[in-house]
């Protein structure tokens, strides 16, 4: 898949948006995708060998294998952590399908936000503000079960402030007072993934921001925790199913914004 466009990064999600073609090769990640092409549909399908189904936008759930494929058109792609409030009003919504079609009023917003924003020439900041506007209109249900448990929650606050560095998973059970295997199951229980996964994902994260900042992909690479470069882009591929060396050119063509 090419790629052409910018990324703009917060605490908990993120905006890719732009124009791609092509096909992203199978993959998944932490985050719920919500995928956004402005130009006409996108394929998607979540299981090998299964039909291929067009969507204006589809929202895809957390840690679901999927591939991806369009044409060159304009697109943007959200993701957002499922332990986050917006990402806990996202799995109530959607419920266990890997793939949903977005109801088209939220879809039309949605999109014409971001596409007017991107378009506007908005700093990162604002863009991010916008991207964060957006996914409200989608994840605006009413809460119907608790918040995120607060053991797990001093746990992810220890992550987060250690993930350019060493971090185990007895760490953070630490954090949460709790004992190595009973973290592991409330982890996962919480966020549906597995400790090391979401070490990975915030990890990436880390490594994404620093490159479009400028940095190199080595630098990037032990910036955000990595053993080295080749460890972060197969990172890179196997959660997005594309090769890493697009995000540089992308950099390299759109300078990082005030």
């Amino acid at each position: 898949m090419t790629a052409r466009g910018r990324v703009y990064l917060w605490q908990g999600g993120s905006l890719w948006i732009g124009r791609g073609g092509g096909r992203a090769q199978w993959h998944a990640h932490h985050a719920h995708q919500i995928s956004l092409p402005f130009d006409g549909p996108s394929l998607l399908r979540s299981e090998a060998g299964a039909t291929w189904t067009e969507y204006r936008g589809a929202f895809v759930a957390s840690d679901r294998p999927h591939e991806l494929e369009l044409q060159d058109v304009g697109i943007a792609q959200l993701f957002v952590e499922p332990e986050t409030p917006e990402g806990r009003a996202l799995s109530r919504r959607f419920g266990d399908a890997d793939i949903s079609a977005l109801p088209e009023p939220e879809r039309v917003e949605m999109a014409t936000m971001l596409r007017t924003a991107y378009e506007s020439a908005l700093s990162d900041a604002e863009m991010a503000a916008t991207a964060r506007a957006a996914i409200a209109v989608l994840a605006s249900a009413p809460a119907t079960r608790s918040a995120l448990d607060p053991r797990l929650a001093k746990a992810l606050e220890l992550i987060r402030s250690r993930i350019r560095g060493r971090i185990s998973l007895a760490d953070a059970a630490g954090a949460a007072t709790l004992s190595p295997g009973r973290f592991r199951h409330l982890f996962i229980q919480e966020t549906g993934a597995a400790f090391r996964t979401y070490v990975l994902w915030l990890r990436l994260n880390v490594a994404i921001e620093r490159s479009m900042a400028g940095d190199s992909w080595t630098e990037a690479a032990h910036e955000a925790g990595f053993a080295d470069s080749a460890h972060l882009s197969r990172t890179f591929k196997r959660m997005f199913g594309i090769n890493p060396a697009t995000l540089m050119a992308d950099r390299d063509r759109f300078p990082k914004s005030a």
